[in-house]
């Protein structure tokens, strides 16, 4: 088995668009949260919170011609995958166009503006609203192949869309094909864009945060008096490589995967399963041949839902075994969906890196129904840890779980 390397980190996200911003808003607990004023002409909609990106321009060699495959989707990934080979020394590297490099990339959807247009023909009884791009931009794997197609990438396609454990389930799939000798290189991650019709779906099942009169103040992931989740949007994107071929290449190494588990609940389309969750977790304990005390730190799925948050907490106290530490992202950036998974492991490594890890905002009462953990708050945690893991879970039952460590 072959040993894998993180090479390249990068991520666009609600609460920056590279690493040095991200940490500064983590350090003095910036929400990503805002008002949504568009979202108003839906008037029997309940939220109007949203947590979009900071305005981004693409740089120019996004022409006209390169991107019309893409959706605002597609190009968050692209553009997130740019800066993740970046940083891993490969963006002009033979190696990406060799067949020994692969993509496994993933969303909850395609692009929704372009689902609508699609949709219009349905209404109109006519093709006005369709053009010869608008197919590739609503296809489920829309994301992988436009990274694979910028980069003339033609190893391996991994197209992973499975709601919020898109990015994860990419990342796991990606270890595993590097692991097992079948690629050399993955570009892996998640990405997501923004939109009224991700807050309805959510809204109809009694989900999202209703706090519109105080946006920064949601969610409240773990807290007696959460309300729901608030949806996000953005990309994050790891280069993962062959941990000799990285050496001997000399790639600066920012961790690497040593565990991955994931399965199915078996059970619910949206009712977690606490056994199944804490059963991917052990998976990804048994792959990395690590006990569950070395475990130093968890970055939980923690949407500010009633019952997930409870079904993940006591998950982990069972798969774990100890008061591990574990925190939140999603308090600052909303429920990035398709890309949480790979935002959210992005970030916990750089705080692996850094002997710091981010609180859970807007904590202020754990629910006595959760789980007794070391829930980390106020000014975040000073530590030093060489395992950490991360968790997701999604719509259908879709459970994943990694582990990371540290590297030097």
């Amino acid at each position: 088995m072959k040993r894998v390397a993180v090479t390249g980190m990068a991520g666009l996200s609600p609460i920056g668009l590279d690493w040095p911003t991200v940490e500064k808003n983590l350090r003095v607990r910036q929400s990503g949260v805002r008002i949504m004023p568009g979202w108003d002409i839906v008037t029997d909609l309940n939220t109007r919170l949203g947590a979009p990106l900071p305005e981004f321009d693409l740089p120019s060699h996004y022409t006209r011609k390169r991107t019309r495959s893409m959706g605002r989707l597609g190009m968050l990934a692209t553009r997130s995958a740019e800066l993740a080979l970046q940083d891993a020394g490969l963006i002009d590297d033979p190696v990406l166009k060799s067949g020994k490099t692969g993509v496994a990339y993933g969303s909850s959807s395609g692009s929704p503006p372009a689902i609508g247009d699609i949709g219009k023909i349905m209404l109109t009884n006519n093709m006005d609203s369709m053009n010869a791009n608008t197919y590739i931009q609503i296809m489920p794997h829309t994301a992988a192949v436009n990274v694979s197609v910028f980069f003339g990438i033609c190893g391996r396609l991994i197209p992973t869309s499975t709601a919020c454990t898109s990015g994860s389930l990419a990342i796991g799939f990606a270890y595993e094909a590097i692991k097992h000798g079948q690629q050399t290189v993955m570009v892996a991650g998640g990405a997501e864009e923004i939109s009224v019709t991700q807050a309805a779906v959510f809204d109809t099942l009694f989900a999202t945060s209703t706090m519109n009169d105080a946006p920064t103040s949601t969610p409240k992931p773990f807290d007696i008096d959460r309300d729901g989740m608030v949806v996000g949007e953005g990309a994050g994107t790891f280069v993962l490589e062959e941990l000799d071929y990285a050496v001997a290449r000399g790639a600066t190494i920012h961790a690497e995967v040593i565990g991955f588990g994931t399965n199915p609940d078996g059970n619910h389309v949206t009712q977690p399963a606490a056994e199944t969750m804490a059963a991917a977790m052990r998976s990804a304990l048994e792959d990395a041949d690590i006990s569950s005390g070395a475990i130093g730190y968890v970055n939980a799925h923690g949407t500010a839902t009633d019952l997930g948050d409870v079904a993940e907490t006591q998950a982990t106290l069972t798969a774990l075994k100890h008061c591990v530490p574990v925190s939140s992202l999603k308090s600052y950036m909303g429920h990035t969906l398709g890309a949480c998974g790979s935002l959210e492991a992005w970030m916990t490594i750089e705080m692996l890196k850094r002997d710091w890890y981010a609180p859970t905002i807007n904590l202020s009462n754990v629910d006595p129904r959760c789980a007794e953990l070391d829930y980390i708050v106020g000014d975040g945690r000073a530590q030093q840890s060489e395992y950490v893991m991360n968790n997701n879970f999604a719509f259908g039952g879709v459970n994943t779980s990694l582990v990371f460590r540290r590297w030097g």
